[in-house]
């Protein structure tokens, strides 16, 4: 018998579909739209004052007087932001303040406004109906969904609700959705991510678990626990478990970890969501990448990454772009931020509609050599070496040795298996292989003999869980890099193992 909640989903799911669809059709305009709603709108603030928006009549003006900036450059003004002025950045004061351990520049504030809060909520909601709306499936919504996330409790500081963002979502649980959401409001409010993670196993065994949701490696995590607890995979434990929805990582590596661990192939909608903005989301179950959000208020622009650190980069709107070409992705929003640097690389899949993959960070690559090798190349490499195999990874990280006890330097793999290969260092010549067919810079490095083929260090079971909880980073929407251009991280290893 078909439910009321699931009729419902179906009818609302086509009319999303039916809106969406229309600024889908006209890309170019509606971001026109959203960079005059844009520039009008903060034309009387502090830093609209600054750059004179009142005389910005076109993108080119807009470029002349609004350099790139991150979050450092931008401090200064979020410090008065902080501090309790308004109209800085935007209209009146933010409505909550994104607190988030920045991989780059430690601690950041990140601007949510009553502007930009809606379309948090809008894109995630979204992103379900259309998935309903593609595959007719819409029986889950019956079911209990999870959605493992930092902690509600907030914090107010000058009248700004400060916390972290999955914690503030948190708060915006529709009606209909509130009885079928777990953990429990005070499971959710616990700050220890392992005692937590203890505390929503046993809330969740006895019930009927249709969605799940969350960064893969803390799912990971949680669907290990359920196994220790019940010896059966997650999904004899929950039959109607169906979908499961993720962001934050590359999926990829894990798929093959979570298919063991279910026992059977779920459905799966990937987001891309960010403190600045909720960017993009798959709108599509059979195609590679996500649907770019051109009507939520943010404006984007793009620079090739190749020459993002040139002294002029040459920015461009989504009507010049091209699709495989690796861009440095910058916003400007209705929560105050200006022709900003998330320090996220993307790239095009599609352009009819414009649909997009995560490549990597903008700081997260490997360059010690000149080799400018990203995370969508180690990834790559990792997933083609070890597909067809029996062996299966739970986690990796890359850096470079430069000063080896022997030989050359090389590029150091630190992996912890979840099935171990045979031979390790067959694994780490295909790794390589695949390594320097992406890469011609790489591969000149290698056949010049400046670089040997890289090398693969084992991280003993749980490490990698182990050093994200000794810098206070276990759980939440924290990641570990998948490379970096030093050894902090991977140092910490020597101590682990």
């Amino acid at each position: 018998m078909i439910s009321l909640k699931s009729t419902l989903a179906k009818l609302l799911a086509k009319r999303v579909h039916k809106k969406i669809k229309k600024w889908v059709n006209n890309p170019v305009k509606t971001q026109e739209k959203v960079f005059q709603y844009l520039v009008s709108s903060a034309a009387g603030t502090v830093f609209g004052q600054d750059h004179d928006f009142i005389s910005i009549n076109s993108y080119k003006d807009f470029t002349k007087r609004v350099p790139i900036r991150d979050y450092e450059d931008l401090k200064p003004y979020v410090e008065r932001v902080v501090a309790g002025e308004e109209d800085i950045l935007w209209k009146g004061k933010p409505i909550y303040f994104a607190k988030t351990s920045g991989t780059t520049s430690g601690s950041k504030y990140i601007p949510i406004t009553k502007d930009s809060m809606p379309t948090h909520v809008e894109a995630a909601r979204n992103a379900i109906l259309l998935y309903i709306y593609e595959t007719g499936k819409s029986k889950f919504v019956n079911g209990k969904m999870i959605f493992l996330q930092g902690s509600p409790i907030l914090k107010e500081q000058n009248g700004i609700q400060l916390g972290r963002l999955s914690g503030i979502v948190a708060h915006y649980v529709p009606k209909y959705l509130q009885k079928n959401r777990l953990p429990s409001w005070e499971t959710n409010c616990i700050e220890d991510w392992e005692t937590k993670v203890d505390a929503i196993v046993e809330e969740t065994l006895p019930e009927n678990m249709t969605v799940i949701s969350g960064i893969p490696s803390w799912v990971q995590m949680y669907f290990e626990k359920l196994q220790q607890k019940t010896g059966k995979q997650v999904g004899d434990i929950f039959k109607n478990f169906n979908l499961f929805i993720f962001g934050g990582v590359n999926y990829e590596p894990y798929r093959a970890k979570f298919e063991n661990l279910i026992g059977r192939k779920v459905d799966s909608i990937e987001l891309y969501p960010a403190s600045e903005g909720f960017f993009a989301f798959q709108d599509r179950q059979n195609e590679k990448g996500m649907l770019l959000q051109l009507n939520s208020g943010i404006f984007y622009e793009f620079v090739k990454a190749d020459t993002f650190f040139d002294e002029n980069p040459n920015r461009i709107t989504i009507k010049d772009v091209e699709v495989g070409v690796n861009y440095v992705m910058l916003i400007s929003t209705n929560a105050g931020l200006w022709a900003y640097n998330i320090g996220d690389t993307v790239e095009f899949t599609s352009l009819k509609p414009y649909r997009v993959i995560v490549s990597g960070r903008i700081k997260h690559f490997i360059s010690a050599f000149g080799e400018h090798v990203i995370g969508k190349e180690v990834e790559q490499a990792m997933q083609q070496a070890i597909s067809g195999t029996k062996v299966s990874v739970s986690e990796f990280t890359v850096a470079p040795q430069i000063n080896p006890k022997e030989g050359l330097p090389y590029h150091e793999w630190f992996v912890e298996f979840e099935n171990e290969p045979e031979n390790l260092s067959a694994l780490a010549s295909r790794i390589d292989e695949s390594l320097q067919k992406q890469n011609s810079y790489y591969f000149d490095l290698i056949e010049g003999k400046v670089l040997q083929p890289l090398k693969i260090n084992k991280v003993k079971k749980g490490g990698f869980q182990q050093y994200m909880k000794s810098v206070g980073k276990l759980g939440g929407q924290n990641k570990i890099p998948r490379l970096s251009n030093d050894r902090k991280i991977v140092d910490s290893f020597s101590h682990i193992n």
